[in-house]
């Protein structure tokens, strides 16, 4: 017969296993019965919405392709995924993920710093403050190629913008 030595250890119920475990948290609610559904709609309606779709996903892909230009004439940087998004134009940059936002005016930034996974899709970029505090927002590009272009427009918008000697 094997007996253990060791301490007992119990399963761990906590937030990181379980998110029902946080108090305040609460689950999907289900739609309710009266609300109508894309089952109520009729097939028209529903094929119209995917081909708006489609063309909207167009104009996006056209929009990466060409840089963008502000109302003054000088660059504009942008790049977005489901949840985040960077602007970069001459008032400063902008970041945002999700609910949370946060603004930088040109004289407020130390340093701008950009980088690619090796092997992912995904595009960093860290805003430093004077005061020694940073900001990241990592975004998740549709395919490798994309990153380059951001890493171009991202530098052509601090080469016209970014004074270094502030």
């Amino acid at each position: 017969m094997e007996q253990s030595n060791g301490p007992i250890q119990q399963p761990l119920h906590a937030a990181s296993a379980d998110p029902a475990f946080v108090p305040g948290i609460t689950g999907v609610v289900a739609p309710l019965d009266d609300a109508p559904g894309p089952e109520d709609e009729p097939r028209d309606a529903v094929v119209a919405a995917a081909e708006e779709s489609d063309v909207d996903a167009d104009e996006g892909a056209d929009e990466d392709a060409a840089p963008a230009v502000a109302e003054g004439g000088g660059p504009v940087f942008e790049a977005a995924d489901r949840r985040g998004r960077i602007v970069a134009d001459a008032e400063g940059v902008r970041l945002s993920y999700d609910e949370e936002a946060c603004e930088f005016r040109w004289d407020e930034i130390a340093a701008v710093e950009s980088g690619k996974g090796r092997f992912g899709k995904r595009f960093t970029v860290t805003v430093h403050t004077p005061d020694r505090r940073w900001y990241p927002i990592e975004i998740i590009a549709p395919d490798r190629g994309h990153i380059t272009g951001w890493e171009a427009g991202l530098d052509a918008v601090l080469d016209a913008y970014f004074d270094e000697a502030s």
